[in-house]
């Protein structure tokens, strides 16, 4: 009997790596107990490291290895592989030339994945060798966001117990045939698709959007919306029940908008999920924004704020008393500024107190509070609330109205700590919108301690940076002065990066620290155009445009990120 591509491994085995026969039987026995392949079992035993077996096999069966980093692809073959069949045998196409297809494999041993292949493109296949992680992280790229898929196609990858729900409804109610579907295997390995996808590309935020006749699902990766799957019409009501029980939500109300969370467990690691539900006209589009409560850790630095900005922050949270203002326009990263400030103050002596709408994070040792208008806890009243509470520090997610920005400035004046946020374009904007909101000039000049604006631009990818030219015209255009031979950079794309030349955001920030000087203006009426002209020249404040191009001209982010995010005044 001739001897088979296994026989001539394993005998290399035994002879290489002075192997017993009794190791090499052993791990054929794991190989049939657990259904995985020869050379995981091998490796799972500790009888060989991937590297040493890679090589092994490149010498003994003759086939060539390649590195996929180094290899471009041809899009069109994914029409010939679907993605389902790359993953399971865990392969990538490489060519196609009439009636021979190439292959990259991870395990050239797997004739079954090789037969299979050959039946379902109609080609011989040749193969060649590559690391199980490039293939699997080539496969990612690949048949990831280049173009939408559909959900149906790949759901099944996806097992049920991938994550752990440790928020849920309560067991015990009475489901009706739409709940009976939610929790069906389908469903849900289709929700943790959708959940696990938005975790591996580090999207911020997932929209499941009814259409007329499918779902689109698209996900917010550093700040940009990014079609990514398609889920069948058929499964839209199931998948948004499944929705609303995992975030605690009443199933029966539907025509009213809703806000949940929830929080699951993956990978060992806890993510929160804050989830948002409006009815529209082809059923309910819904919203769920990520939350890392790791990035509260990380500092202000690690936000984006130049070591000038940080430490006049950290002398105003020395301050016992007096309110921090922090603004911006919706999405600009305010609420992950004041929780990372929260996080320095969060020591066991200090009685700190929130109230939001809705609490974005969950954070041990803070006093959160839920606002309710519905049964009238509004910031004004649950403010009221907090004050009667003994709170050295006050956080309040938003002075919406004249009644919220007068308790929060008393309270600054009479020993708290108050932080909280406005929109307003820029840091003295937020001095004049209070007084225009009918809060006295006095009672502004005299419990405001800092102001900082900020917004959120895209990181250059460092995988892919490489400079780029920039017309004089268009830098003459720029109200900047550009040091002689500064070299712009950009992002050329690559799959770090999902082709997009970014990876990840960082704040563009402002900070005015008010000082006698800024008080006496305020209290002679002074316009936020004198207050930013004098913070300006005589403080040296950083504008958002000049701390945006001062991150540019550093090889942070590009021009064009720049002008996306802000203007020169």
């Amino acid at each position: 009997m001739p001897e088979t591509l296994k026989d001539k491994v394993l005998k290399s085995l035994i002879q290489s790596q002075q192997l017993k026969q009794k190791d090499i039987d052993e791990a054929i026995a794991l190989q049939k107990k657990k259904g995985i392949s020869l050379d995981k079992a091998l490796i799972q035993k500790g009888l060989i490291n991937e590297k040493d077996l890679l090589v092994l096999l490149v010498r003994e069966l003759s086939i060539p290895f390649i590195n996929l980093g180094k290899y471009r692809i041809d899009p069109s073959l994914k029409e010939i592989i679907p993605e389902r069949v790359a993953r399971q045998y865990r392969i990538i196409p490489l060519s196609s030339l009439e009636n021979s297809l190439t292959v990259a494999i991870a395990d050239p041993l797997n004739v079954f994945a090789i037969d299979d292949l050959k039946h379902i493109t109609g080609k011989d296949i040749e193969i060649v060798m590559s690391t199980s992680e490039d293939i699997v992280r080539t496969i990612d790229q690949y048949y990831g966001v280049q173009t939408a898929a559909t959900v149906s196609d790949i759901s099944k990858d996806i097992d049920v117990g991938d994550f752990e729900i440790v928020s849920e409804r309560e067991k015990g109610e009475s489901l009706d045939a739409i709940v009976d579907e939610s929790e069906k295997a389908p469903i849900i390995r289709m929700v943790n698709l959708i959940i696990k996808e938005a975790l591996r590309q580090r999207a911020s935020d997932i929209h499941v959007e009814p259409m007329a006749d499918h779902v689109r699902v698209r996900y917010r990766i550093d700040g940009v919306l990014r079609d990514i799957l398609e889920i069948p019409k058929e499964n839209q009501n199931a998948v948004t029940v499944r929705i609303k029980i995992m975030s605690r939500l009443d199933i029966t109300s539907i025509h009213v908008p809703q806000d949940g969370r929830f929080k699951l467990k993956v990978g060992g690691k806890e993510v929160d999920f804050r989830v948002s539900i409006l009815p529209i006209t082809f059923g309910h589009k819904i919203v769920m924004r990520i939350l890392d409560r790791e990035s509260l850790s990380i500092g202000l630095g690690g936000l984006g704020f130049t070591e000038k900005h940080v430490k006049i922050m950290e002398e105003a949270i020395k301050r016992p008393f007096g309110m921090m203002l922090v603004t911006g326009p919706t999405g600009s990263g305010k609420s992950t500024t004041l929780y990372s400030i929260l996080n320095t103050l969060n020591t066991v002596d200090r009685n700190i107190v929130t109230v939001e709408d809705p609490v974005e994070y969950l954070v041990d040792g803070l006093t959160q509070i839920h606002t309710n208008a519905e049964i009238g806890l509004t910031f004004a009243e649950g403010l009221r609330a907090i004050l009667r509470q003994s709170p050295d520090v006050v956080m309040i997610g938003e002075i919406r109205d004249n009644e919220t920005a007068d308790i929060s400035i008393k309270a600054s004046l009479t020993g708290q700590l108050v932080l909280s946020t406005l929109h307003t374009n820029d840091a003295a904007g937020a001095l004049t919108r209070l007084i225009d909101m009918g809060v006295e000039p006095f009672l502004v000049a005299s419990s405001l301690i800092m102001v900082s604006a900020q917004r959120l631009c895209r990181r250059i990818c460092d995988q892919c940076k490489q400079p780029v030219d920039i017309p004089q015209e268009v830098l003459k255009e720029l109200d900047y002065r550009f040091k002689p031979g500064v070299v712009f950079y950009a992002g050329k794309g690559c799959k770090g990066c999902l082709n997009t030349g970014y990876r990840g955001r960082m704040g563009i920030t402002e900070v005015l620290e008010i000082d006698d000087t800024v008080r006496d203006m305020l209290l002679n009426g002074k316009s936020s155009a004198d207050i930013k002209k004098y913070a300006r020249d005589k403080k040296g404040m950083e504008t958002l445009w000049e701390d945006a191009m001062e991150k540019c001209v550093n090889g942070l982010t590009t021009l064009e990120e720049v002008l996306r995010v802000t203007t020169s005044e």
